[in-house]
């Protein structure tokens, strides 16, 4: 069961934003609110979301994308004593001038890419890939976290893929129940959270093409489970993947749990 966003704040340049306070551990704790936020990139807040924003006395920002995304999106906008520190993480979408073709209408190279299963197919072997060779990106979150990096919001493009995972990662350092951290991350598919997808004329692809772009664009429970699958396999579970691949030890994990988690009842 994830938490109750019905109050969550609907910004309007920023998407995908929430508080990831509220969700259960296998101890029976929950994360902090106002401790661990999310969303998609900043770079077109409005004065009132940087005012938002401004109000949340965020510690860190993480911004995930790569130098394509802060090319073509921006740099985030400056928050008011706030570390912004970026980690480029690959982007499942990116390759091959994805976006050009996506903003030209280039149906015939989009079916070559992404037709007969091949995006999903990307999507899952992204987010395996993600897993197992960025453990040194994703080490370094987590210990930021655990030392003084509260209250920190996490980013990416869309807030989807590299920033639901560095999300999940920290979750499952938390000990948060994978069943919640999946349901968190599906939020992302809400309507609201959603960011529109143009061509460069400013109208929407054509149905084939968005069609073909869906397995991108959507959060898929079997994305997240490819991921989980991956520490299973590669790591053996959970507890060795936190020690080995983050190098997490347990005064580490100790300190993080006790910032970002409510007192046992």
């Amino acid at each position: 069961m994830t938490q109750d966003i019905s109050n969550a704040p609907i910004l309007a340049r920023v998407r995908n934003f929430r508080d990831v306070g509220g969700l259960p551990t296998h101890d029976g704790r929950r994360v902090r609110t106002g401790h661990l936020y999310r969303s998609g990139h900043l770079a077109h807040a409005t004065d009132s979301d940087i005012e938002y924003l401004n109000s949340l006395g965020l510690h860190t920002v993480f911004d995930f994308r790569n130098s394509e995304d802060r090319a073509l999106e921006g740099l985030d906008v400056d928050l008011a004593g706030v570390r912004n520190v970026n980690i480029p993480l690959s982007d499942p979408a990116y390759g091959g001038g994805f976006w050009k073709m996506v903003r030209e209408g280039a149906i015939e190279e989009l079916r070559d890419i992404l037709g007969e299963g091949r995006a999903a197919a990307r999507m899952h072997g992204s987010y395996v890939k993600l897993i197992k060779e960025r453990t040194a990106e994703h080490s370094r979150v987590v210990h930021a976290i655990a030392e003084d990096s509260v209250p920190v919001l996490m980013h990416c493009a869309a807030g989807k893929d590299r920033a639901g995972l560095s999300v999940a990662v920290t979750l499952l350092a938390l000990g948060v129940r994978r069943e919640a951290i999946t349901a968190d991350y599906l939020e992302s598919n809400a309507p609201q959270h959603r960011y529109p997808v143009r061509r460069s004329n400013g109208l929407a692809p054509s149905p084939e093409a968005m069609e073909l772009l869906g397995p991108l664009f959507d959060a898929r429970a079997e994305y997240l489970d490819a991921a989980f699958a991956a520490i299973d396999e590669t790591w053996g579970g959970v507890d060795t993947y936190l020690a080995q691949g983050l190098g997490l030890g347990a005064a580490t994990l100790d300190r993080l749990r006790d910032r970002m988690l409510e007192p046992a009842a």
